[in-house]
């Protein structure tokens, strides 16, 4: 059963990768893009959500406001803090009255080159995502019917959202325009890509050492891969198998036994700043990263194929966190401010 789960997950897996063919996305041709830091590619926007500067603004201004909240104490930036990686530097993401979820908030940085949202995968595009959280309870516990009323009350955006959509603001509109703002969440031009680029002197010899680990021995990059560092795919790496309620993950998505305990791959830029790590936030550190994928995850009866006990010294472990620190780190990290918002 287990031999036959995990074809089905390799096929799942196949099918994932085939998903930019479909008509989601104008092609890559033809796909309106904004200007991208070095070392990533062009980002790809939905037919029926093309950039604009108009859009972008709004959608930031939305990102940023309290009042999409029950109580208007909570925005996105709440548990995707700028100045936090995107993320909210916590275990656990933390919503209206101190309801708290059991996962970790994933940082919206670069999510613009997920293929689906969310740790497990549900939301299949960024506009999905963004309206996801204003409806859960346990985060902005908001309905999507007075989250519209309130804003349509508030001159400031009902003239923004007849300026970019023609309309009064509408639920679909604001899920528009915060994705069309994440898009815009980008980091690249990192020592890495300098390096890539061809400057040698763009890491350091300790760094250097690390890179040539993180392809090699260490086996990081058989995951996470590509200009992003993701293969937006899932795995089971182990995480919270040992509970006694382990989160069933990507399983409860796809309906695929053998994803039962897999999470999506997060891009490892601007990974120094994100801090807790994994989708529950269990490991504090990327020493602690490091070593659990050094012991070759945590055993179970769905663990990655990819993952076994690693042969790193010491100062490898240390090379590879100075890479991932060092060399991932942006040059010109994405360090948004809270705009005005609309009265």
């Amino acid at each position: 059963m287990i031999y036959w789960c995990e074809l089905m997950r390799l096929l799942c897996r196949f099918t994932i990768a085939v998903l930019p063919a479909l008509p989601l996305f104008v092609s890559a041709a033809s796909a309106q893009t904004t200007d991208v830091p070095a070392g990533l590619k062009p980002v790809k926007w939905p037919a029926d959500n093309p950039p604009s500067a108009a859009k972008i603004e709004l959608g930031k201004q939305l990102y940023f406001d309290g009042r999409l909240s029950k109580d208007g104490t909570v925005s996105c930036a709440s548990c995707h803090d700028p100045k936090k990686g995107f993320s909210n530097g916590e275990r656990f993401a933390t919503g209206v009255g101190g309801a708290k979820g059991g996962r970790s908030a994933p940082s919206v940085i670069n999510a613009a080159y997920y293929r689906q949202q969310f740790w497990d995968g549900r939301a299949a595009s960024l506009e999905e995502q963004a309206l996801g959280p204003i409806q859960n309870p346990i985060e902005m516990a908001e309905t999507l019917e007075s989250v519209v009323k309130k804003l349509n009350a508030i001159e400031g955006y009902r003239s923004q959202f007849k300026d970019v959509f023609g309309s009064d603001v509408t639920s679909d509109g604001i899920g528009k325009a915060i994705a069309a703002y994440e898009r815009t969440v980008l980091s690249g031009n990192a020592p890495y890509d300098a390096f890539k680029a061809g400057d040698k002197t763009a890491l350091s010899e300790v760094a250097e050492r690390g890179r040539k680990l993180f392809f090699s021995k260490a086996n990081c990059s058989a995951c996470h891969s590509g200009p992003n560092f993701s293969d937006n795919s899932y795995h089971n790496v182990g995480i919270g198998t040992d509970q006694k309620k382990p989160d069933p993950g990507r399983e409860v998505v796809s309906r695929l036994e053998g994803d039962r305990g897999a999470f999506k791959t997060p891009t490892l830029r601007e990974i120094a700043k994100t801090a807790p790590y994994m989708h529950d936030g269990s490991l504090k550190t990327l020493e602690d990263v490091v070593e659990h994928y050094t012991k070759g995850g945590i055993a179970n009866d769905y663990l990655d194929e990819d993952l076994f006990p690693l042969r790193l010294t010491a100062g490898d472990k240390k090379d590879l966190v100075t890479f991932l620190k060092e060399g991932l780190s942006s040059l010109d990290y994405p360090d948004h401010k809270p705009p005005k918002l609309p009265e």
